[in-house]
C-alpha cells in the first residue's frame, strides 16, 4: 500500500433532460449540454470515481479503498459497512424542474435491489429569483389518494414548496417526497445508492424522446406521508469554524468560510472526510507527511481517515468548503447512553 494522501478525481458528469451548461462552465470544462450532475466522490458501480493524482491516480474509487479499507474510510466505517464507501456527493445543476422523486430507506432498497437506501441533503449553492424546492407534503394522502393524484396529474398541488436561497440546506431522508426545481445549483450528500423512484414526470420525453419511466407502486411503498411542521433546516456561521449544518445516522456535514489558514484535526471522527470546494481555491496540507493538494473551486476531494489532521489554506483571500464524513463519537455515546438505559430499565 502506497502512503495515503488526499485522493482527487477526474470529472464524472452525467447527461439529463433536465441539465444545463453550469456545471462545466463552473469547472473549466469544455461546455456541454444537458449537464445536471457532477458524481464528485462515488463509489456506485455504475458511475464510481477514477482517482486523479499521486500513487492511485488511473484507479476507481471502489479499487483504492479496497487496497486499505480501514486506513481510508476508518475502522468504524469500514466494519460498518463491509469495506466500502458509504456516501456520495454530486453537484446539481437544475435548468429545468426535476421529476417528482422518491427513495427507499435501507430495508427496502436492499430487499429489492440489494443495494443501500438513500438519504440525502442539499446545500444550495445559488438559485434564481422565485426558484423553489418541493420537499415533502403539505397535506396527509392516504395510498389512494397519492396514486390518484400522480394518475391526474395534481400531485404536484399536495407538495411543500419552498423559495430556495443561496445557502438554504434541506435534509431528504428516505421516504420524504422531494423535487429540485428549475434556476438551482445545489451541492448533495447522500447515501451511496442509485436508487431513485420516479413519482411524476410532467409527461415529458427523455433526451432520447421516449417518455421516461415512472416507478409508481415503488413509490407509494417507499412513501412516508407525515406532514412535518418545517423542512427547511437551521444552522448558525461563524467565519473560520466549522458550522455544524447536518447531523443524521448516516453523515454529518459541516460548512467552513475561511478567510485565514485553519488547522482541522479529524482523527478523532475515526472517518474519511469529504471536502467540497464551493468557493474560491485551497491548499490541503497533511500534518503527518507534508503531502500537499491543491482544491479548486467546483471540485471535491477525499481525505483518508488516517491522514485527517490537516490545514486548509485559502488561495486567494477566502474559501467556503462544505465537509462530510461520519461521525462515529457520535454514533458512540448515542449506542452508549442506549445500551446503559436498557441495562437500567431491566
Amino acid at each position: 500500500m502506497s502512503h495515503l494522501y488526499p485522493l482527487l478525481f477526474e470529472p464524472n458528469l452525467h447527461t439529463v433532460v433536465w441539465g444545463g451548461e453550469r456545471l462545466t462552465k463552473w469547472k473549466g470544462l469544455p461546455e456541454q449540454e444537458h449537464i445536471g450532475e457532477s458524481w464528485e466522490v462515488s463509489a456506485v458501480d455504475s458511475s464510481p470515481s477514477v482517482v486523479s493524482n499521486g500513487a492511485f491516480a488511473g484507479k476507481t474509487l471502489p479499487e483504492t479503498v479496497a487496497a486499505a479499507p480501514e486506513e481510508i474510510l476508518g475502522r468504524s466505517v469500514a466494519k460498518r459497512y463491509g469495506g466500502k464507501m458509504p456516501l456520495l456527493v454530486k453537484f446539481i445543476d437544475a435548468r429545468n424542474d426535476l421529476s417528482i422523486q422518491v427513495h427507499p430507506n435501507d430495508e427496502m432498497a436492499q430487499r429489492e435491489h440489494g443495494k443501500l437506501g438513500k438519504s440525502e441533503m442539499w446545500y444550495v449553492l445559488d438559485a434564481e429569483p422565485g426558484a423553489c424546492i418541493y420537499a415533502g407534503f403539505k397535506k396527509k394522502l392516504s395510498a389512494d389518494e397519492y396514486k390518484r393524484m400522480v394518475q391526474d396529474g395534481s400531485i404536484v398541488e399536495a407538495l411543500a414548496k419552498h423559495e430556495a436561497h443561496a445557502g438554504d440546506v434541506f435534509y431528504i431522508p428516505a421516504g420524504r417526497v422531494h423535487a429540485i426545481c428549475s434556476g438551482i445549483l445545489l451541492a448533495e450528500i447522500q447515501q451511496s445508492s442509485d436508487v431513485t423512484y420516479r413519482i411524476f414526470d410532467y409527461n415529458r420525453p427523455g433526451l432520447d424522446g421516449k417518455p421516461r419511466e415512472l416507478h409508481t407502486e415503488y413509490a407509494s411503498q417507499a412513501l412516508n406521508y407525515k406532514v412535518e411542521r418545517k423542512y427547511r433546516t437551521d444552522y448558525a456561521v461563524r467565519n473560520n469554524r466549522a458550522n455544524l449544518i447536518m447531523e443524521s445516522k448516516f453523515f454529518s456535514a459541516r460548512v467552513t468560510e475561511i478567510d485565514k489558514n485553519i488547522h482541522r484535526n479529524l482523527l478523532k471522527y475515526d472517518s474519511f472526510i469529504i471536502t467540497m470546494c464551493l468557493k474560491g481555491d485551497c491548499v490541503i496540507k497533511v500534518r503527518q507527511s507534508g503531502d500537499m493538494v491543491a482544491l479548486k473551486e467546483g471540485y471535491s476531494c477525499l481525505i483518508p481517515a488516517a491522514v485527517a489532521d490537516y490545514d486548509v489554506w485559502p488561495m486567494n483571500g477566502s474559501c467556503k468548503v462544505l465537509d462530510a464524513f461520519i461521525d462515529n463519537q457520535r454514533g458512540g455515546l448515542v449506542n452508549k447512553i442506549h445500551r446503559l438505559f436498557h441495562r437500567n430499565k431491566y
